[in-house]
């Protein structure tokens, strides 16, 4: 199983190397199922992954001109904030179960449940088309409100949260796609390695030789994807790739019911 998951981890790097996003979808998923760490641990380390993944794409747009950097500092500022409440605050305060009703709750199915839905959401966001126009001016409170809320998305699943600040950053402030997709990873790592180093600082206890290898594989997948990409026409990766992460997201949903 850990072979498969290390041809997993570069196969999460490919797919942002070709699609410049969404792969960092399958890193929780990744190491629950394949490396059987409880999705709570396992979210410390999809943080990661997906940090340095998204900084690494974040430099190839900056030396490209594919940033804003005030539109970015403006958005992850709030968004700072929401992975600290999460990570530092909500998750720790969340029992291991609790009854509400005839039902009992586990923390873990709990936040795996959670990501599929967002896994669900992710890949909705792919098949259906974006707004490539902005919507006009948007109150500051408005902005910061909906930075907060993906920090928070990013702090609880463990995931960078890009299929809903691109949306918002073309809407809200106006940016053209490839701008905000080159912001959204600035914006994506930074909160993610915030969360991580959260996390580390917190004394998580975890397996960092698993850790740099899985990064490792990543990130030599991303530079594959880069070259693939060249020769691959995106408009029918993207949709593929978005059924898969939708099947995906489905069956984790249809499992944790089960249980």
């Amino acid at each position: 199983m850990e072979l498969l998951g290390y041809l997993g981890a570069s196969l999460v790097g490919v797919s942002l190397g070709l699609l410049g996003g969404g792969g960092a979808i399958l890193a929780v998923p990744l190491f629950v199922y394949f490396f059987s760490l409880p999705p709570s641990l396992a979210t410390t380390y999809s943080l990661f992954v997906v940090g340095v993944s998204s900084l690494i794409g974040f430099a190839r747009n900056f030396r490209q001109g594919q940033v804003d950097v005030k539109a970015g500092v403006y958005f992850a500022v709030p968004s700072f904030v929401g992975v600290l409440l999460v990570r530092r605050w909500l998750l720790p305060a969340i029992p291991d179960q609790w009854v509400w009703g005839p039902v009992l709750f586990n923390k873990e199915v709990v936040i795996l449940s959670s990501f599929a839905v967002v896994m669900v959401m992710a890949a909705l966001a792919m098949l259906l088309p974006r707004a490539s126009s902005a919507q006009g001016p948007v109150a500051p409170a408005a902005f910061a409100l909906k930075a907060l809320g993906v920090g928070a998305v990013t702090g609880f699943v463990g995931a960078g949260g890009g299929f809903l600040i691109v949306p918002s950053l073309v809407r809200m402030s106006g940016l053209r796609m490839k701008v905000a997709v080159g912001t959204s990873l600035g914006v994506i790592a930074a909160n993610s390695m915030l969360g991580f180093f959260g996390d580390l600082w917190a004394r998580t206890p975890m397996d960092f030789v698993l850790l740099l290898k899985v990064g490792a594989l990543a990130v030599a997948g991303i530079f594959v994807g880069s070259y693939w990409s060249q020769h691959t026409s995106e408009a029918r990766l993207k949709p593929a790739f978005g059924i898969f992460v939708l099947l995906l997201g489905g069956l984790i949903i249809v499992q944790q019911a089960l249980n």
